[in-house]
């Protein structure tokens, strides 16, 4: 009831207000019928809390959403079923739904009288242009009595999640060869040149079974292996995300950071489609096998919360890389300094395929002309390191598009792209080999 009291309304506390100065005016007039208008007007906002207050309304509600996972950019229809399970029929109600400052304004609909068991629909559109993790709900519904003088609110407890993954940019199918794992003539290969107790174990990794730990071996090194197992023919990459704020330039998702998250994802699910079991290594302590990513959605589901790291470097990242580099590896890296240049540039074995997505992250800026100069030298000769370290090459710039870019990702002589945006030179947004 003291709920019911607070919610009245403005009509409900003018009424309130009404009968007080009645009364008053009553005692000072000596007037009687006064009195019994003011008690009338009294008596008709405290009845109506009474009723909203008693109100016992058992209703269920149903958070339908379709998709559940969507693009950046790209709209989700949310249907929500409101049915009534008691036996006495609803009032008028307002429902509003409560949703994220980044999906929109919180929708709100009027839904007329539910008879006994009777079910009805609402929905509404939401769309985020940021990738993230949203929970929509709860969904809180105003009682109010037949005469607007007073409003009760109750929430429902449930709530859905959707995801917003970042833009997968579909891309040619081209044939960018990477190393054969598992049996067969790629593991005669392997222990015979690593020895057979290199090529049965491995260092454990997030997601691994942990049935599969090697003790023998873990002992002898000092950190956990586990077994190798033989596995059918396929075939392996391995993702190098650099997630460092200090090596991307840009704000929102026009920045470089985005460009890069939405680079991973496209080259992720395109591996993935073409029959590569993946693993994701970042700069920060984040190692993720192939068995822990399970499949392209679990992936975009990663990726969709990925935030800027504050590390400093990207050398961690890189070592965690040569722990396993069998396959092909394709790194996305933002500024590089010349020290990590040169290291990732020596972290590729002979014979494996190496493909770097270089992002030209001061394109993302507008800077003075000796900036401009400064940030194109050290670009130039991060691009010029990894090509002398047997990598291939792709230059990003503002404005680039991976699927014109993928291409010359299986391109082995010198070859250059058109730049996707006017002034730039061909050679900053070209692919090298």
């Amino acid at each position: 009831m003291g709920a019911a009291l607070r919610g009245l309304t403005t009509r409900g506390r003018s009424f309130l207000a009404a009968a007080a100065a009645a009364a008053v005016s009553a005692l000072f007039l000596g007037e009687k019928d006064i009195f019994r208008v003011a008690a009338l007007l009294a008596l008709l906002p405290l009845l109506a809390a009474f009723v909203v207050a008693r109100t016992r309304y058992r209703l269920s509600c149903t958070r339908t959403l379709t998709p559940n996972r969507v693009q950046a950019g790209t709209p989700c229809q949310v249907v929500l079923t409101l049915q009534n399970l008691s036996r006495l029929p609803t009032g008028l109600m307002l429902l509003e739904d409560q949703v994220p400052y980044a999906l929109g304004s919180r929708p709100r609909f009027v839904l007329n009288r539910l008879v006994a068991r009777q079910a009805s629909q609402v929905s509404y559109t939401v769309r985020a242009d940021a990738r993230g993790r949203y929970v929509l709900g709860p969904l809180s519904v105003r009682l109010t009595d037949p005469f607007g003088l007073c409003e009760l609110t109750r929430s429902f407890t449930s709530t859905e999640r959707l995801v917003v993954t970042p833009v997968v940019t579909p891309l040619p199918p081209v044939r960018v060869s990477g190393e054969w794992a598992g049996n067969g003539e790629s593991r005669a290969r392997s222990i015979a040149v690593h020895g057979e107790d290199d090529a049965a174990t491995r260092e454990y990794r997030h997601g691994d079974d942990l049935r599969k730990v090697h003790w023998r071996s873990t002992a002898r090194t000092g950190e956990m292996m586990v077994r190798r197992e033989e596995q059918p023919w396929h075939t392996t990459a391995t993702l190098l995300l650099d997630t460092r704020s200090s090596a991307h330039r840009g704000d929102g998702p026009a920045s470089s950071f985005e460009w890069a998250i939405s680079a991973a994802a496209s080259v992720g699910v395109h591996l993935g489609r073409s029959g590569y079991t993946t693993r994701l290594v970042t700069d920060t302590e984040l190692d993720l096998s192939a068995a822990a990513l399970g499949g392209e959605g679990v992936l975009l589901d990663f990726l969709a919360e990925v935030r800027p790291s504050k590390h400093a470097t990207l050398a961690d990242g890189i070592r965690r890389l040569r722990r396993d580099t069998s396959g092909l590896v394709i790194a996305l890296t933002g500024f590089l300094s010349p020290e990590e240049a040169q290291l990732l540039a020596a972290s590729r074995p002979t014979g494996t395929t190496n493909i770097a997505v270089l992002v030209d992250a001061a394109s993302w800026v507008g800077l003075p002309g000796p900036q401009r100069a400064a940030a194109d030298e050290r670009y130039n000769a991060s691009v010029h390191t990894l090509l002398l370290g047997g990598w291939r090459v792709l230059r990003a710039a503002h404005g680039s598009r991976l699927d014109a870019l993928w291409p010359y990702a299986a391109a082995r002589g010198g070859q250059g792209a058109p730049s996707s945006t006017s002034p730039a030179p061909a050679s900053r947004t070209g692919a090298t080999r």
